[in-house]
C-alpha cells in the first residue's frame, strides 16, 4: 500500500523538528543513507536532531574508545543536535540482557542481541520529545527506543528497513563463529517483523525488499524510495581499478572472489581497494591478506581521494542484500565500471543498457573485461555517461527530499496525536553526548 501522491515544496517542513533515530555506524552504506536522510529533511526546512545508538554495550553512554571512533568518522552528519545512547557494560551484569541478549547471540541470534541491547538504551536527559514532529527510524532494531520516545504522545514513525537484516545475520553467521543450537533464519525474520510492523509506514530502498516486505506485512503501508548519495568525483586521467568496501559479511564473500579467482588474471593491473575491508580480510583469511596486501589502501577521511585516480570502478558483488550503496556511488562517478548483475540488485533497470557498464558473472569474463574496459572507454567524459544520468535522475538530493516531505506531511496531517501527561517530567537517565564536539547536546 501507497501513500505517495503529489510532492511538497522545498519549505514543506519549515517550523517542524524531525527526529533521525539511527545505529551508530560509519564508513558504511547504512550511514551514507542516514546523511542523506539529515541533509534532506534540512532542505525542506526542518530541524533535524540524529540520536544514535549503539550497538554493543559501552563502558558509559557516550565514553569509550568506540563513541569516539563513532564520532571521529561520522562528521559529516548536519544534524541541528546530536544526541547518543547505548546499553552500558553495567547492564549485562543488573539486568537480563546476558539472559535475553547475549546467551542467543552467542548461538547466531543478532536480532535478539540489538532488539535486547536497545531496550536498555535510556532516553537522553536533554531530549525533548514534546517538540518531536516525526521520528525517522533506521533498522527495526531502533524501535524499541522510538516507542520509548512515544510514550506519552504518539509521534508519527517513518521505519526505513534498509534490506531484510535476518538475511545479513545468516550471511555474518556464514562467515563469523557461533555455537549450536544455531539461531534458524526464520526466527530471526519473526523479530525483525514484530518490530517493523509497530511503524507508521515502512520505507524501503530496494524493489526485491519493498515487494517481500509488502507480502509479509500487508496490513503495514509500505513506500519505495530510492535514497540519494553523495556524488564521487572523479579526477581526469585516472590510471588504476579501485574497489570501495565497508568491513561486512557480503563485502568478504565478494573480495575473496575477486582476489582468488580475478586478480590472478590481471597481474599487471595497478589495483586499489580502499575501506575496512582491508581489516576483514585480514581477520578472517591472513595468508589472502598476505598475499595481496599490496592492494589494500585501508579506509580513507575524504572519499573522492579514493576516486581521484581511478580508471574504472569494480563491483565484483557475490552476496548482499537490499541497496547496493557502492554501486548508486560508483554511478555518481560516471567512470566504466565492471560489475556483476548482482551489484545492480532491486534497482529495477537493466545495467546491461549503460553503454559504460560491463556485466560479467564469471570470474574469467570479469578479468577480460577489466582488460577491455580502458581502451572502450579512452576519451570519454564521466559527467556525459549513462551511469550518471541515471544517478542524476533517480538518486539526486532533490528527489529524495520530494519523496520524503511528501510522505512526512501526509503522516503528520493524519497523526492523532496524545496530549502530553499534565505530570509527566523527562527522567534523568544518564544519557549523554560528548559535550566537548558541537553540535552534540546531552
Amino acid at each position: 500500500m501507497s501513500i505517495h501522491q503529489s510532492a511538497p515544496g522545498r519549505a514543506a517542513l519549515s517550523g517542524k523538528t524531525v527526529a533521525v533515530v539511527h545505529p551508530a555506524w560509519h564508513s558504511c552504506g547504512t550511514h551514507q543513507v542516514i546523511a542523506s536522510q539529515i541533509k534532506a529533511y534540512k532542505k525542506l526546512g526542518a530541524r533535524v536532531l540524529s540520536i544514535a545508538l549503539m550497538d554493543d554495550v559501552t563502558p558509559a553512554i557516550g565514553r569509550g574508545a568506540r563513541w569516539e571512533n563513532y564520532r571521529a568518522h561520522s562528521r559529516d552528519l548536519a544534524a541541528d543536535e546530536r544526541y547518543e545512547s547505548s546499553a552500558t557494560i553495567a547492564d549485562l551484569f543488573r539486568t537480563a540482557l546476558l539472559k535475553d541478549g547475549w546467551l542467543p547471540l552467542i548461538h547466531g541470534d543478532h536480532a535478539s542481541w540489538l532488539v535486547e541491547l536497545v531496550k536498555r538504551a535510556p532516553l537522553p536527559e536533554a531530549l525533548d520529545t514534546g517538540a518531536i514532529d516525526l521520528i525517522h527510524a533506521n533498522h527495526f532494531f531502533v524501535m524499541p527506543f522510538v516507542e520509548r520516545m512515544r510514550e506519552r504522545r504518539r509521534i508519527p514513525v517513518v521505519l526505513d528497513t534498509h534490506d531484510i537484516q535476518a538475511r545479513q545475520y545468516e550471511l555474518r553467521n556464514r562467515a563469523g563463529f557461533s555455537i549450536p543450537p544455531h539461531v534458524r533464519y526464520n526466527s530471526m525474520l519473526a523479530i525483525e517483523l514484530e518490530w517493523i510492523e509497530r511503524a507508521d509506514l515502512c520505507i524501503h530502498l530496494n524493489s526485491e525488499e519493498y515487494a517481500t516486505f509488502g507480502q509479509l506485512l500487508p496490513q503495514s503501508p509500505h513506500e519505495l524510495i530510492y535514497p540519494s548519495i553523495a556524488p564521487v568525483a572523479p579526477q581526469p586521467n585516472g590510471d588504476r581499478a579501485i574497489f570501495v568496501a565497508g568491513d561486512n559479511a557480503a563485502n568478504y564473500i565478494s573480495i575473496r572472489w575477486f582476489l582468488k579467482y580475478i586478480a590472478p588474471h590481471v597481474p599487471e593491473m595497478s589495483i586499489s581497494i580502499f575501506g575496512d575491508i582491508a581489516d576483514g580480510v585480514k581477520r578472517r583469511d591472513r595468508p589472502l591478506y598476505e598475499k595481496h596486501r599490496n592492494l589494500f589502501r585501508g579506509r580513507i577521511a575524504d572519499i573522492d581521494s579514493a576516486y581521484a585516480d581511478a580508471a574504472m570502478i569494480l563491483l565484483p558483488t557475490r552476496e548482499g542484500h537490499g541497496l547496493s550503496i557502492k554501486t548508486v556511488e560508483a554511478l555518481s562517478s560516471g567512470l566504466p565500471i565492471v560489475a556483476t548483475s548482482k551489484a545492480f540488485r532491486g534497482m529495477e533497470i537493466d545495467p546491461s543498457r549503460l553503454r559504460n557498464v560491463h556485466i560479467a558473472n564469471d570470474a574469467s569474463e570479469f578479468a577480460a573485461a577489466m582488460v577491455k574496459c580502458p581502451a572502450m572507454s579512452k576519451g570519454s567524459d564521466p559527467m556525459a555517461s549513462d551511469t550518471r544520468a541515471l544517478y542524476e535522475d533517480r538518486y539526486s538530493l532533490e528527489g529524495f527530499a520530494r519523496r520524503l516531505g511528501d510522505v512526512a506531511c501526509k503522516l503528520m496531517a493524519n497523526a492523532r496525536y496524545t496530549p502530553l501527561d499534565a505530570g509527566y517530567k523527562a527522567t534523568a537517565t544518564g544519557a549523554s553526548t560528548d559535550s566537548r564536539s558541537a553540535p552534540f547536546a546531552g
